[in-house]
């Protein structure tokens, strides 16, 4: 008689080969509750597929399966030579949950009445702090450097002339005007290949954009290449459609395209950020960017090219985007005017393949009806009288700036701490902990000490080859760097080595 592991016995007790849902999907949700009840905490190691494979009586190939998922959740992860572990880097949320509450009456199977798919992007939000900014949080831009005079005297001046018809409803795809300005700043800043046409207005920013997308082009249970380490909210807005997240690894020049062609896995979508990468601020290479664009032409894939912080490139002009180097390219642009001018303008864009245009219309029509019209307005001439070239130029001195303090500041005060290099783009940089430190040790040090930064570690489904720390620099001028540097030396020289 096979004698089973009494850590797992409650697995056998679960699995039910009468029910419809599949073997597979019940080990998956009973491995996955078990670990957010903290019955399997941070570190425990499981057996290997092939031992619990027999223990539970079922095929490896589940046992293989439940945990390839979830390890792309981020649930477990993988050590080579060594076996399957519960993630160290589990979100906070999962780590204080020692027990699950019982189903109401009223929400059988739920929680709190939410349906499964949004509470895939519970844990996301807490990444977006509405309490006062502290060094480093990064998503920032420098706030009091926008213009806001200037914008004031557009915003007077339109008002005063505002046509009646434009306070009604507008058209889902955004003012032409603005589409139109868009397009062509575009053309000459990001070499993208787009009519006005080809531009639709979503009105929160870069992440609408990608729901969109996903809403768009993704069924339940659907492939998607995803960085690792990649985008929170990418990877949050794909589960919560039911995408199968496969991470591909990415290195000093960009995404690795023959690593997810090699898990022999067909896409439907492939998620990229190739002019600054986030979080590790590298960009994709020439070579691998036309590689992805074959790829994606042979397999029918599309590409999603996130644009973050693209135009900040400190030491060359910004690299020229995806979308603009082959024209028959899959590749759905998305951009946000929230770090260019600032977050509260809650303005977007997505430049749609043109056989897509009219399925990104009507469901932007079926979620927001239309973008905010007077705000469309002043954007508009802001853009056409030239003002948003003139500020993101401003801000590329001045971040620089801001950077290169940052670096001095650091390699004074955290050397032996942290490993602190300069980027060529964007508005944060990654310091990397010593090797064999748990960096989400590091970052809840720095939040006691006062100081807001996030652990590298968060951002992988994978491998973390080396933790860090994420530092956003561009919201904060010397002083409250330099103070912020201090408080997080100070928090951090309090640790064990061991942490």
């Amino acid at each position: 008689m096979v004698r089973r592991s009494a850590h797992f016995v409650f697995l056998t007790k679960s699995l039910d080969r009468s029910r419809r849902t599949s073997l597979e999907s019940q080990l998956y949700a009973e491995i996955r509750d078990a670990i957010v009840a903290g019955r399997f905490g941070a570190g425990s190691r499981f057996p290997s597929t092939r031992v619990l494979a027999s223990d539970l009586g079922i095929s490896r190939n589940t046992v293989s399966n439940a945990f390839e998922q979830l390890t792309a959740e981020g649930f477990l992860c993988s050590r080579v030579g060594s076996g399957t572990y519960v993630a160290e880097s589990l979100p906070d949320l999962f780590l204080r949950a020692t027990e699950q509450p019982g189903p109401s009456r009223k929400v059988a199977g739920r929680q709190g009445g939410c349906s499964r798919r949004i509470r895939k992007w519970q844990d996301f939000a807490k990444y977006f702090p509405v309490v006062p900014s502290v060094p480093f949080r990064h998503g920032l831009p420098a706030l009091d450097e926008f213009p806001t005079k200037l914008w004031g005297q557009i915003a007077a001046r339109r008002y005063r002339r505002l046509p009646a018809d434009l306070l009604g409803y507008g058209a889902p795809s955004g003012y032409e005007p603005l589409r139109r300005a868009i397009a062509a700043y575009l053309a000459i800043s990001r070499s993208v290949q787009a009519d006005a046409d080809q531009v639709i207005i979503v009105g929160g920013g870069s992440q609408q954009g990608l729901y969109l997308t996903t809403q768009l082009l993704l069924e339940k249970g659907d492939t998607a290449w995803i960085e690792d380490p990649g985008y929170l909210g990418a990877r949050s807005t794909l589960l919560a459609v039911g995408a199968r997240l496969v991470p591909v690894p990415v290195d000093e020049g960009g995404i690795r395209v023959e690593a997810g062609i090699r898990t022999r896995t067909r896409p439907r979508l492939i998620y990229v950020s190739p002019s600054n990468q986030y979080p590790l601020t590298v960009t994709m290479s020439l070579a691998r960017r036309l590689e992805l664009l074959e790829f994606a032409r042979r397999s029918g894939s599309w590409i999603i090219e996130d644009d973050y912080d693209s135009e900040f490139r400190y030491h060359s002009r910004p690299i020229a985007a995806l979308q603009g180097l082959r024209k028959d390219n899959r590749v759905i642009y998305v951009g946000t005017f929230s770090k260019l001018m600032i977050p509260g303008l809650r303005l977007g864009f997505v430049v749609a393949p043109p056989e897509l245009v009219d399925g990104f219309t009507a469901l932007n029509g079926l979620i927001c009806r239309n973008p905010p019209a007077l705000e469309q307005l002043i954007l508009t001439d802001f853009i056409e009288e030239g003002h948003l070239a003139r500020h993101v130029r401003r801000m590329r001195v001045l971040y620089l700036e801001r950077q290169n303090y940052l670096c001095a500041i650091a390699e004074r005060e955290l050397s032996g701490l942290l490993e602190l290099k300069a980027a060529p783009a964007g508005t944060h940089l990654v310091g990397f902990v010593p090797f064999g430190v748990r960096d989400v040790a590091w970052a809840k040090a720095a939040s006691d000490a006062g100081v807001e930064t996030l652990p590298l570690s968060k951002y992988y489904l994978g491998r973390v080859p080396r933790g860090g720390l994420i530092f956003g620099y561009a919201a904060y001028g010397r002083a409250a760097t330099r103070l912020g540097v201090q408080k997080l030396a100070a928090g951090l020289r309090h640790l064990t080595p061991a942490e």
